[in-house]
C-alpha cells in the first residue's frame, strides 16, 4: 500500500489486515497503524522496487493532491512515481494492480449526470492535479495485461471521521467565516463515506484477476446517493456543531474570480492555497454524479454505509475530538 499515511489508504489498509492479510506500507511520514512501513518517496525508483519485493499486490495511492505546487512537482510525483510502481510490480512478478485516481480525471467543466467513467481528459493547464492523475491513470492503464492485471478506482470525494480535506476545509472555513456556496449549492453531487471507498478499493484488489472484465478499466466510486452540495455542507456542519451562513456565489461569478485569483495568488503567494480557483468553481458549482452499476455488476461492490449513517458517525467523532 503506497501512500500509507492517508485516510483512504490507512482505512483500506486496516480493512485488509482485519481479513488476515499481510499489509506493508509506503509512504514520507509515520503510518498510524500496525504494519511494516517503509519510509520513502515513490519518485525513489530503488526504495520502490525494495518496498514491493515480497508483495503480491500493490494499491498504489500515493499522491500529491491539492491545487499549491508546480507542474514539475505534481508530474514527478503522480507520474514518474507510478511508472516506478508499475515497473517495479512488472519486475518483481505482482499479481495485480490497484491505481487510485480520481474523477476529475475526466472532469471537463460541463455537469456530469450519471455519468460512466470516461476516458481521462489530458492537455489542461490549469489543474496540475487532475491534469497529472489523468496521465498518471493512463499509464496505468496502458500497462495492463494477464501477465499484470491493473484496475483504476476514482473515488468521489471521499469523507468521514479524520478527514482534513473536504471535511477539515469546509469546517474550518465555516468557521473563519469564509465558507461560500457556488451556484446557491444546489448542484447535485455525489461524495463517497470513508469506508464505502476502503472497501472499493478491497473489492477491486479481488476482482483483478486475469481475463476479468474490469482488467484495463476506470470505475467510479460513490455511494449512489446524489445531493445538492448545500445540503451536504449543512449535514458536515451540524456533525460537527458548528452553525454558519454561507455566502452565495453565481456561477459566472465564481469562474471570472477563481480565474483572477489563482493568477494572483501564484505570484503573490505562490506556497499558500487560494481560496478559489476556476477549476474548483466548476466543480462546486456543476452537478457530477455517475452511474454505480458498472462497479457492481463487474467489481462485486456496493456502498454498505449511506451518508446519513456517515454524518451520525462523523458526529460522534466531533463529539471526541
Amino acid at each position: 500500500m503506497t501512500g500509507g499515511s492517508s485516510l483512504l489508504a490507512r482505512r483500506t489498509a486496516e480493512a485488509l489486515l482485519a481479513r488476515g492479510d499481510e499489509v506493508v506500507m509506503l509512504q514520507r511520514g509515520e503510518a498510524p497503524i500496525d504494519a511494516p512501513q517503509v519510509r520513502g518517496d515513490v519518485r525513489d525508483a530503488d526504495l520502490v522496487h525494495r518496498a514491493l519485493d515480497g508483495c503480491d499486490a500493490v494499491v498504489h495511492a500515493a499522491a500529491k493532491v491539492g491545487i499549491v505546487g508546480s507542474w514539475e512537482e505534481f508530474r514527478s510525483i503522480n507520474v514518474d512515481g507510478t511508472a516506478n510502481v508499475i515497473a517495479a510490480a512488472r519486475e518483481l512478478g505482482l499479481s495485480r494492480v490497484v491505481y487510485v485516481s480520481t474523477p476529475s480525471v475526466s472532469h471537463a467543466g460541463h455537469s456530469l449526470v450519471g455519468a460512466l467513467a470516461d476516458p481521462p481528459v489530458t492537455g489542461r493547464t490549469d489543474a496540475h492535479y487532475a491534469e497529472s492523475k489523468a496521465v498518471a491513470e493512463r499509464l496505468a492503464l496502458g500497462a495492463a495485461s494477464d501477465a499484470l492485471p491493473v484496475v483504476a478506482i476514482r473515488p468521489h470525494l471521499v469523507w468521514g471521521p479524520g478527514d482534513t480535506q473536504l471535511v477539515g476545509r469546509i469546517v474550518e472555513r465555516a468557521r473563519a467565516g469564509r465558507l461560500a456556496l457556488v451556484g446557491g449549492g444546489t448542484a447535485l453531487i455525489d461524495t463517497t463515506y470513508i469506508d464505502n471507498a476502503a472497501s472499493a478499493l478491497v473489492a477491486a484488489l479481488d476482482a483483478a484477476i486475469p481475463g476479468a472484465t474490469c482488467v484495463g478499466r476506470a470505475y467510479v466510486i460513490a455511494n449512489g446517493e446524489p445531493r445538492p452540495i448545500r445540503e451536504l455542507i449543512e449535514g458536515i456542519l451540524h456533525a460537527a456543531g458548528v452553525t454558519a451562513e454561507p455566502k452565495v456565489v453565481p456561477l459566472r461569478v465564481a469562474l471570472g474570480a477563481g480565474s483572477v485569483v489563482e493568477k494572483i495568488w501564484a505570484r503573490a503567494k505562490p506556497d499558500e492555497e487560494p481560496p478559489l480557483t476556476r477549476f474548483l468553481a466548476e466543480q462546486l458549482g456543476t452537478a457530477h454524479w455517475f452511474d454505480p452499476r458498472p462497479a457492481r455488476d463487474d467489481l462485486g461492490w456496493r456502498p454498505t454505509v449511506t451518508i446519513d449513517q456517515g454524518l451520525a458517525e462523523l458526529a460522534a467523532w466531533f463529539a471526541t475530538h
